[in-house]
């Protein structure tokens, strides 16, 4: 339950549907924002419209693009209430000082309880403005540029705009999952016991064990392998696609190759320190750019040459739209060999996250069986998730 324009309504009823009219109307509103939403009732119970207002906007809306719809469907449930002000009046008397809220005048004469908006959320310009007749206006804060540009499709980006963002997804890949070897090391943490410095100590003391020392396994970086696409389907994301392998090739120590109708190494090129020149080289290095696709013949050229140890024990990422000019049936066969040899094999699609996406394509039907994830990699946003679950520590589980 909660007080005021709310009292005796469900909290999370109300909040999910009002998610749910969002999404219909095109507002991303997830899980997320909800529990927001409702955190923000629990914490601050709306005692008019008004308030509701400004806490459902400021937890279920984060692109600046849906502030109209947003402001549309909140009309919508509340048709039957007079027009929303979406400034607030102050409700402070005559010497008295309200210390936590800035009395804002507000172009109506209705005034809400308390005054102003709460200082935490004003600008310093309005905080420590002093009270006088002058109205004051909030400046509207809007979302950063990277936040819109990150759910644009890479089609719809120029090239500064990709290079920005191809430095936040490196700034992302931040740590990377380890395995364990065969190695040890002398730690007290360990369980072991290191048989060698143990005896070595013994015989200070007439061969009597009176220190044990005890012994871990070493554990390292996993290593990973990508594999992108660059070929004439795959030419909106091909330069995306070069700031993700970038991004591995230098903070994680990835090895990456780029294909069409063969196979190229770009990882001496990509770990060039500026991204502009990085790409450029990459773009100039593939002879066979935005041509057609050989999937199974560049896995195969891969396995078989001397890079293909590398894959042996590592995360093979391949980033392609499973459009293939070879058979589905050498594509089959070449995809279980590398899921034999590698730890595991991630697939990223440019089409996967379109609702209703079914691999229906036949070089992508081949390969999903010997894929251990099929991950949506159509937008920068995609790009950072899928970079984040590559992370993630499941990936660490055993030793193969």
């Amino acid at each position: 339950m909660t007080s005021g324009v709310l009292r005796g309504v469900d909290r999370a009823a109300f909040a999910v549907a009002l998610a749910d009219r969002l999404r219909r109307a095109g507002v991303p509103a997830g899980l997320t924002q909800v529990d927001d939403f409702v955190r923000a009732l629990v914490a601050a119970p709306p005692a008019d419209r008004s308030t509701l207002y400004w806490s459902a906007r400021v937890s279920l809306v984060r692109r600046h693009a849906d502030l109209a719809t947003f402001d549309a469907v909140f009309q919508a449930v509340f048709a039957d209430a007079p027009p929303l002000p979406l400034t607030r009046a102050a409700a402070t008397g005559p010497g008295r000082r309200d210390e936590v809220h800035v009395p804002l005048p507000a172009d109506t004469d209705s005034a809400g309880s308390g005054g102003g908006l709460p200082w935490a959320t004003l600008p310093p310009a309005v905080a420590e403005a002093e009270e006088s007749d002058t109205a004051l206006r909030l400046p509207e804060r809007r979302p950063a540029a990277l936040a819109g540009l990150a759910d644009r499709p890479f089609e719809d980006l120029d090239d500064e705009q990709v290079a920005l963002l191809g430095e936040v997804l490196r700034a992302a890949v931040r740590r990377w999952p380890t395995r364990r070897t065969r190695r040890h090391r002398v730690s007290p943490a360990g369980r072991r016991i290191a048989l060698r410095p143990t005896v070595a100590r013994a015989r200070r003391t007439g061969w009597e064990p009176v220190e044990v020392v005890r012994e871990r396994q070493v554990r390292r970086p996993r290593r990973v392998v990508l594999l992108c696409d660059v070929s004439e389907s795959m030419r909106a994301q091909a330069t995306a696609y070069l700031h993700l392998m970038r991004a591995f090739a230098t903070v994680a120590d990835a090895e990456v190759f780029a294909f069409a109708t063969r196979l190229t190494r770009l990882t001496t090129v990509l770990r060039h320190s500026s991204p502009v020149e990085a790409v450029d080289r990459a773009g100039a290095a593939v002879t066979d750019r935005f041509g057609g696709t050989l999937i199974a013949t560049n896995v195969r050229t891969l396995l078989a040459s001397h890079h293909g140890d590398l894959v042996r024990g590592a995360v093979v990422v391949i980033g392609s739209d499973g459009w293939d000019s070879d058979p589905p049936d050498d594509l089959a066969a070449a995809m279980a060999r590398l899921h034999r040899r590698a730890y595991r094999v991630v697939w990223l699609n440019p089409r996967a996250g379109v609702p209703g996406f079914a691999p229906r394509v036949a070089g992508m039907a081949a390969a999903l069986p010997y894929c251990d994830r099929l991950l949506p990699a159509g937008t920068f946003q995609d790009l950072l998730d899928a970079a984040g679950q590559l992370q993630s520590v499941t990936w660490t589980a055993g030793l193969k």
